[in-house]
């Protein structure tokens, strides 16, 4: 079989491989990759022997920090982020939850404060045997971490 480049290689940046395909636009959303002013280059359902289909963002030009790419663990946590310069991978980083999550979570209390004033959401991140749970700073609702309603 003959092998081909779905997307074309990288220069200088990031590369965020493994997303699942359903995760992928959500990842966007939480990075603000809108907003980004580099080049960017978005693969989605693509051919994964590991996860079936896949989605992959390219990122020229930019490194994220830790913090940033950990908020991926929330929506991908098997997602794998590698930094790119002179088209080499130089860094393979591992995602960890943070231990805080803030804004990015919508509280599904309708009467928590986050709901009903101009507060931004803050959760704790806790795991309970192996499941991970996030814990609403203002008003203490749980929610599972695959229950979790992305703003």
């Amino acid at each position: 079989m003959e092998k081909e480049l779905k997307v074309a290689a990288l220069r200088n940046g990031t590369v965020i491989d493994h997303i699942p395909a359903d995760k992928l636009y959500k990842v966007v959303s939480i990075l603000h990759l809108n907003e980004c002013a580099q080049q960017i280059t978005i693969g989605n359902n693509l051919d994964s022997a590991k996860i079936g289909k896949k989605g992959i963002i390219k990122i020229s030009d930019r490194v994220f920090a830790q913090v940033e790419t950990n908020k991926i663990a929330l929506i991908a946590p098997n997602a794998k982020i590698n930094i790119i310069r002179d088209f080499v991978v130089v860094e393979k980083r591992a995602l960890c939850l943070p231990k805080d999550i803030h804004e990015i979570v919508q509280c599904a209390n309708p009467n928590c404060i986050t709901n009903n004033q101009p507060v931004k959401t803050h959760f704790h991140v806790v795991t309970l045997g192996g499941e991970v749970i996030l814990k609403c700073h203002y008003c203490e609702r749980e929610v599972k971490r695959e229950d979790a309603k992305i703003k």
